[in-house]
């Protein structure tokens, strides 16, 4: 009588299941690296057109500055005001956009000389920040991912990560990299690759080791930083007081996004 219950029971709900797909576990090999200001605590990295473009945290020590990677001199870097601690950044078109943690405020800066040319509200905590290519798409530190428009920063659509049908909380740093979402989880050296449609995590990069125990000082903290580099098809990792920022080349190969058959 109970194998007959569940027969039924799975006959009934089968329509409704949904089975988990397997997520490609990656590697990496380390192809260049770049020095960093190690007091730098790395909220976002951004590329556009070569430079780099970099965020910090910390209350009366956040700032944006913008870079140029083959040199680490900067060419333009703007403070915010000691009430603000400082999250991820993103370029999208003329403009770079800037999150704060807790303060429900955000910043549209020229591109070229970083200076804030409106501000903007989000509802709650704002954590990581990238764009693919028509939207803003926000972190929280939660197991969901928001599209915003970038004209008014209106919200669009959430998704909830999940990797094998479980929800992934505390996602960060974020960064669109062949039509898929990077993100950094916070306190785990590791970083999941989201597909921006189901929220699916598609593949796992494991970064333990990246920066050697003999690199690690007292204050060094998490791994936080993905940035992609367009013109050079390359991509970077970083964290927070780091000494360095990585290229690496993700094995067995970089995923990218494959359409679903309509």
């Amino acid at each position: 009588m109970k194998l007959i219950l569940r027969f039924w029971v799975l006959l009934f709900f089968a329509p409704y299941i949904t089975i988990a797909q397997p997520v490609t576990q990656l590697s990496f090999q380390i192809v260049d690296k770049q020095s960093q200001d190690r007091d730098a605590f790395v909220q976002g990295l951004a590329f556009d057109q070569s430079h780099l473009y970099l965020g910090t945290g910390g209350y009366g020590s956040s700032y944006v500055a913008k870079i140029n990677p083959s040199t680490g001199n900067t060419i333009a870097q703007e403070s915010l005001p000691a009430r603000y601690f400082g999250e991820g950044v993103t370029v999208l078109g003329n403009v770079l956009y800037q999150l704060t943690w807790r303060s429900g405020t955000g910043f549209v800066r020229d591109r070229e000389t970083l200076q804030v040319i409106e501000q903007f509200r989000i509802i709650g905590e704002a954590w990581g920040i990238t764009n693919d290519g028509t939207n803003l798409i926000i972190s929280n530190g939660s197991d969901s991912l928001t599209f915003y428009t970038p004209e008014g920063i209106k919200p669009i659509r959430s998704i909830t990560v999940t990797e094998e049908g479980r929800r992934i909380k505390r996602l960060n740093e974020l960064e669109y990299i062949d039509g898929l979402v990077w993100a950094n989880i916070w306190y785990e050296d590791r970083v999941v690759v989201i597909n921006p449609q189901s929220g699916e995590v598609v593949a796992s990069l494991n970064l333990e080791g990246l920066l050697p125990r003999k690199e690690r000082l007292p204050n060094t903290d998490v791994l936080n930083g993905i940035g992609y580099d367009p013109t050079k098809d390359s991509v970077w990792f970083t964290g927070k007081r780091w000494p360095w920022r990585y290229q690496l080349e993700i094995l067995p190969e970089r995923p990218k996004f494959l359409p679903t058959e309509p």
